[in-house]
């Protein structure tokens, strides 16, 4: 509103019958407050004959009513403060009456506050008393101002001047309220300044603002105000850990301004120290800090002690002593296997990782640092993979028949000075694989065995060597399957699979079967299975099992063959030989011949090797034209065999005097007439006998290919034997020529063969005691003889002829 009596209502609200109007304290008098015709929809004819009039509960007369003009005016003055103290909003309510007819309406008025009031203290100075030891942080309350304006109006801000000392502070209470106090942010010296006088102001909000103040004094009284003062705030120092028990390692110092007894320093550890009062001690006058238990820089390599220094009047100053730990090499390195692989297989490529090993030293730097190596010479080395990390791994072929086992000593040695070394040694054990064959001392071995051995005979043991392991080197002996003369070799021996025997399944002959070749195979246990083989051959030995034959002279069942020996025969004469053989051999084959017995042992003698005949004196008339000698033929075996053979001798100068004395003259004179028809005979026969030995030799031959291809595919050997030649060394007598015959023997005696040369001018005399014939007849012979082809012929026709 204004003064002139303008409208002064702000504003208005009106509902069933109710406005409401805001106006601010302290108008004047007859200031509008609102134009109610308007306001309440009314006309000025109403507004006269309805006789209004303001009625009010309380009887207060604040708002008064201008009937002329229809408007609302303040009767008189308003103060808020006074009306309403506090209470906002602060309201006045009043009805206006009318009547012809009745009506009424609500009236509101709000008063507002304006800034009319300033802030105010209850007390116009405050005292305090402010020991100079009080510590900074002190407070010390304060009374609040006051202002009877509301809102913005009443107190806002409070300033304190000056601030070198303290500083003001505000508190909000939960409810709204708010209270100050006084906070001492700097140390009061009583030395320096001994009172501090200071002015609190307090301002309201309102424009413009308003203010109260009030004086405040601060008396400074003296007191024990100077701490003890550490003459570092921080103490450093580094002590090895080797530190012997009793060392001083630091004296710290703190120094009190105050005098007297005030000054007098008492040191100590914090109680925030206790981890280091064992390792630690401080003398509480000197403040020498000592060593007084073991350090170890490996379990703290840092301490942290706080310190205390305070004066009588228990004012204190605190400081840090920062104590680090220095290493010495006094820690040797330490190795840990993490993983390992024991046994590894002798075929493990190089670099194959063998363990994991971690290493670390518990010093630092150069102490710390670690140098890790194995011993020289073998297969392995050691590799860092990472920090305190490293790998055994091989570095070279393994062959575990060489070396079954390593020891391998690993050495972690440090830098420092003296260096720490640590040792640990790793068996590790090489496992076998099956990369070795079963081996033979000697890849041929022979065997000898007796003829006529029993079955199941052992000959020999074979033994096998494998340098493997285990099952690897388990051998096992097989005998390799093969043809032996058309047969398998197990027919004839086996191999004990355990201990490598060989034994004879069967017997043998050695005149059959005089040596063999068997394969003996040794296989290991391993997967898959090595093997190796060893020949092995077998020697029959030769038993005196066979007596000797006599091949010469011939003996027949009724033929009388006689050698010839002349009167004139000189000593040393020739007269025949004696031819045996003996399918044995060595020893058992070598013969002896004796004379067993004789007509005359005087006149003959026989050769003990070669088994000549030869006459030992000179032959005179009185020695008998007929001489029987008996010749045993011995070998040498144990015990020894024999044969005999009877050789007739005719001592003679002429046939017709060896025949009249080999002739039975008691014989029928009609047989001696007929002696021409006997020859006749004979002649015939013996054509029918050459006729029928050309069939038989033909025979022979084609049987004989026939054999030999048999023995050829049967394998069976064909044993030669070629006895020496005799001869007449003399070159005298009845024997000038030369003896040949060759013998063939073999395993079979059937297949064997006698085979005689011609004799050149060998006079042999075969005499018939039933025969009458003359030298024709025996000229014949001998033709027949000359004309055979074959030693077999020869055979044939002489038994013909000395058939009876």
């Amino acid at each position: 509103c204004d003064s002139g009596g303008q409208r002064a209502a702000l504003s208005f609200n009106m509902a069933f019958g109710q406005v409401r109007y805001s106006v601010p304290e302290e108008m004047t008098t007859g200031s509008v407050v609102g134009n109610i015709i308007q306001d309440l929809g009314l006309d000025v004819k109403r507004m006269k004959s309805g006789k209004p009039r303001i009625f009010t509960e309380d009887g207060s007369e604040y708002i008064g009513l201008n009937t002329e003009k229809g408007t609302l005016v303040v009767a008189k003055r308003i103060d808020r403060e006074e009306l309403c103290n506090q209470v906002s909003p602060c309201s006045l309510h009043f009805q206006i009456i009318l009547e012809n007819p009745m009506e009424l309406h609500r009236i509101d008025v709000e008063v507002t506050d304006i800034n009319d009031n300033a802030p105010f203290f209850s007390k116009k100075e405050y005292s305090f008393q402010v020991i100079e030891s009080a510590s900074p942080g002190a407070r010390y309350s304060l009374e609040s101002a006051k202002d009877p304006d509301v809102g913005h109006n009443t107190v806002q801000t409070y300033k304190l001047n000056p601030t070198d000392h303290f500083k003001l502070n505000v508190v909000s209470l939960p409810d709204g309220t708010k209270y100050i106090e006084m906070v001492l942010h700097t140390s009061l010296d009583r030395e320096k300044q001994e009172e501090h006088k200071l002015t609190l102001t307090a301002f309201d909000g309102g424009n413009p603002e308003k203010s109260g103040f009030v004086r405040i004094n601060v008396v400074v009284l003296d007191a024990n105000d100077n701490a003890p003062t550490f003459s570092q705030s921080v103490y450093r120092l580094a002590v090895p850990e080797n530190t012997s028990t009793g060392t001083v390692i630091l004296t710290v110092s703190a120094n009190d301004k105050d005098e007297g007894g005030n000054e007098k320093i008492v040191y100590s550890f914090s109680q925030h120290t206790d981890s280091a009062l064992s390792l630690f001690n401080m003398d509480p006058q000197t403040g020498e800090i000592t060593v007084v238990g073991k350090l170890d820089y490996e379990k703290v390599k840092h301490y942290e002690i706080n310190i205390e220094a305070m004066d009588k009047g228990g004012l204190t100053d605190t400081s840090k002593v920062l104590i680090e730990v220095t290493d010495i090499n006094d820690n040797a390195p330490v190795i840990s296997i993490i993983s390992l692989s024991n046994p590894i297989p002798e075929d493990s490529a190089p670099d194959t990782v063998i363990a994991m090993l971690n290493i670390k030293d518990a010093d630092s730097d150069k102490n710390g640092q670690v140098k890790c190596f194995i011993n020289k010479d073998m297969p392995f080395k050691i590799k860092s993979s990472s920090s305190n990390f490293y790998s055994l791994m091989s570095d070279d072929i393994l062959d575990r028949e060489t070396v079954p086992e390593y020891n391998i000593t690993i050495t972690a040695m440090d830098e420092g000075s003296p260096p720490y070394s640590t040792s640990k040694t790793v068996n590790l054990r090489i496992s076998d694989i099956n990369d070795h064959a079963p081996m033979f001392s000697r890849s041929f071995s022979t065997a000898f065995i007796t003829e006529n051995n029993s079955p199941g005979m052992t000959l020999l043991s074979v033994k096998a060597s494998d340098k493997d392991y285990a099952n690897n080197a388990r051998i096992s002996y097989f005998l390799e399957d093969s043809q032996l003369n058309g047969r398998s070799a197990s027919a004839y021996f086996s191999v004990n699979a355990e201990s490598g025997q060989i034994l004879a399944v069967r017997s043998f002959d050695y005149e059959q079967i005089k040596e063999f070749n068997i394969c003996v195979k040794a296989q290991d246990g391993g997967s898959p299975p090595l093997s190796s083989n060893m020949t092995v051959k077998v020697m029959i030995q030769d038993q005196n099992d066979n007596p000797p034959q006599v091949l010469y002279p011939v003996q027949t069942g009724g033929s009388l063959v006689a050698e010839m020996v002349p009167r004139s025969a000189d000593v040393g004469y020739l007269v025949t030989k004696v031819v045996a053989v003996d399918v044995d051999s060595g020893q058992n084959a070598w013969l002896s011949y004796k004379l067993q017995k004789a007509t005359d042992r005087a006149l003959f003698e026989v050769g003990l090797q070669n088994g000549e005949i030869r006459t030992i004196r000179g032959v005179t008339d009185k020695d008998a034209v007929k001489q029987r000698l008996t010749v045993i033929v011995e070998d040498n075996g144990q015990p020894s065999r024999s044969a005999t053979v009877i050789v007739n001798v005719a001592v003679a100068d002429s046939f017709p005097e060896v025949l009249s004395e080999f002739t039975d003259y008691t014989q029928d004179k009609e047989y001696n007439d007929n002696l021409t028809f006997y020859l006749v005979l004979a002649l015939a026969v013996v054509s029918f006998l050459f006729i029928t030995c050309l069939v038989v030799i033909i025979s022979v031959k084609i049987y004989r290919w026939r054999q030999s291809r048999v023995l050829y595919h049967s394998n069976l050997p064909v044993i030669p034997y070629y006895p020496p030649r005799y001869s007449d060394t003399l070159g005298t007598g009845t024997l000038p020529h030369v003896y040949n015959y060759e013998v063939c023997r073999t395993n079979d005696s059937r297949k064997s063969d006698c085979k005689f040369g011609t004799v050149g001018s060998q006079n042999v005399l075969i005499m018939d005691p039933s025969s009458t014939g003359t030298m024709q007849r025996i000229q014949s012979e001998k033709n027949i003889l000359d004309e055979a082809d074959s030693p077999l012929e020869v055979r044939t026709v002489i038994h013909e002829m000395c058939s009876p």
